[in-house]
């Protein structure tokens, strides 16, 4: 058998799995090869139709050309491929050879990376379109639950340790206001993300200029199509577009990739028997193992976890190709590219996916909350007891070894499964009842005491998602 023959797409050869099992179908429709062809027929179509306005091509001539747009052939293409080692040429060829009256004049005036850039500013703007309105609907369960917990107090921790209580809605707060800086760098991403035009070889449009007899219309020519197709563009283009600009969409994909991860962590974390707090969804029939029947492992979240690391790598392999992109154009980006792309923004659009389920089915088990607020908050007051004491005319720092001392020993109570005993030491304690009095002492211990203004910027939070406007919208273009 040919080694570079092709195998039929099926379960019998590799396939990424992110052409069958991670991301919407609308998504791997967007990416898949008939839809790059298609689109790449609509191109030529609507170059074809702008140039046929200069006399250049007839009206018979666009009619064959819109007649086949739809007649791709991927394996006649994949054989002339084989032997000419050119995919795009390939293609005209096969278009050609089915529009035998128009096809004498496909691709007029230009050159390779006129379509295909074209093609693919749009299909990435077209994915940026769905990814963003996932992380809007994202962003609006989040301030559901914002609310729904603004009040809510928990034990916060740092350094994985208990420190002070914040409460559940703020917390989710700031899950949520990272994803507003993601929302802000993606919608800047995607207002950035312009097409080459039709410049030609070099990004100066020579070859339509010398079409036009250097009349200067080159330029509404290339805005016919790029009118089509929706597409913004740049003064200035080399052979391609600025492939920083690929940079710029992975980044913002890898910053989203950084927020969901951090959120899909913390729940592991949260949902652990030590925490017990909070859980992602459950199915009545799921399998947390297949050894250990009692197991309900956190998979969406360690699958959000596991598929974001690969942002950051996608988003590293798009800085070398801009970096590296010589003088007007060079290939050696060519061959990632095919892949990079299409798989960050399914990426990304897969791990969005999950954490809407995530959000929206999380479980909160309100009694554990209190129970691990009971056993760890009372050592969040000890500040707040030892500045009172101390401005009552107390010595700070012997303060501060009283109550060390009585918090390393409520820790080893708490150690032996015991309630924490500290707001009792700390009330029989003479060296601090002498400055505070006792029942003093107990209410600054009190949870309720120590979320300061938490719910309330809880709620101004949720507030300006609720304020957000809908993504932007790239229009769609039928194949």
């Amino acid at each position: 058998m040919d080694r570079k023959r092709p195998h039929p797409m099926d379960h019998a050869t590799y396939a990424s799995p992110f052409s069958w099992r991670y991301g919407r179908t609308e998504l791997r429709t967007l990416f898949s090869e008939l839809e790059r062809r298609r689109l790449m027929r609509q191109v030529w179509v609507a170059l074809a139709e702008a140039q046929s306005r200069y006399g250049l091509v007839s009206p018979a001539e666009v009619e064959d050309l819109r007649a086949h747009a739809r007649d791709v052939d991927i394996d006649a293409a994949l054989e002339i491929e084989r032997e000419i080692q050119h995919d795009l040429m390939a293609e005209i060829r096969v278009y050609a050879s089915q529009a035998t009256v128009g096809g004498r004049k496909l691709h007029l005036g230009a050159t390779s990376m006129d379509i295909e850039d074209t093609v693919e500013t749009y299909r990435m703007r077209r994915a940026l379109t769905l990814v963003g309105a996932s992380l809007h609907s994202l962003l609006a369960r989040f301030s559901v639950k914002i609310r729904e917990y603004a009040e809510m107090a928990c034990m916060g921790l740092t350094h994985l340790q208990p420190a002070e209580p914040t409460t559940l809605g703020y917390r989710f707060a700031a899950y949520a206001q990272d994803l507003m800086i993601d929302d802000s760098n993606l919608r800047f991403a995607f207002e950035n993300l312009t097409a080459k035009g039709l410049r030609g070889a070099v990004g100066t449009a020579a070859s339509y200029e010398h079409l036009l007899s250097g009349s200067g219309e080159s330029a509404p020519m290339e805005a016919y199509v790029l009118e089509r197709f929706g597409l913004p563009v740049r003064e200035i283009s080399t052979q391609t577009y600025p492939r920083k600009l690929d940079y710029l969409m992975l980044s913002a994909l890898a910053g989203l990739g950084a927020s969901l991860s951090k959120f899909a962590a913390d729940v592991r974390i949260l949902s652990s028997p030590a925490f017990g707090e909070v859980f992602e969804p459950f199915g009545a029939s799921q399998v947390g193992s297949s050894a250990m029947p009692f197991k309900r492992n956190p998979i969406l979240c360690e699958r959000i976890g596991s598929l974001a690391r690969l942002l950051p790598a996608y988003a590293e392999v798009a800085w070398q190709n801009a970096a590296t992109n010589y003088l007007e154009r060079t290939l050696d980006d060519s061959a990632n590219r095919r892949s990079i792309l299409p798989e960050a923004l399914l990426c990304a659009d897969e791990i969005l996916q999950l954490a809407l389920k995530v959000v929206g089915g999380l479980r909160v088990d309100g009694r554990r909350i209190a129970q691990n607020l009971r056993a760890y908050e009372p050592f969040a007051g000890t500040e707040a007891v030892m500045m009172e004491a101390a401005r009552a005319g107390g010595d700070r720092q012997a303060l501060h070894e009283r109550l060390r001392s009585a918090a390393m020993t409520s820790w080893d109570e708490i150690a032996q499964g015991r309630d924490n005993p500290l707001g009792r030491l700390l009330a029989e304690d003479r060296e601090l009842t002498t400055w505070i009095d006792p029942a003093e002492i107990r209410r600054m211990l009190e949870p309720s005491k120590h979320i300061g203004t938490a719910p309330a910027r809880a709620r101004e939070l949720a507030a300006r998602i609720d304020a957000l406007p809908p993504f932007p919208i790239q229009k769609e273009v039928k194949t």
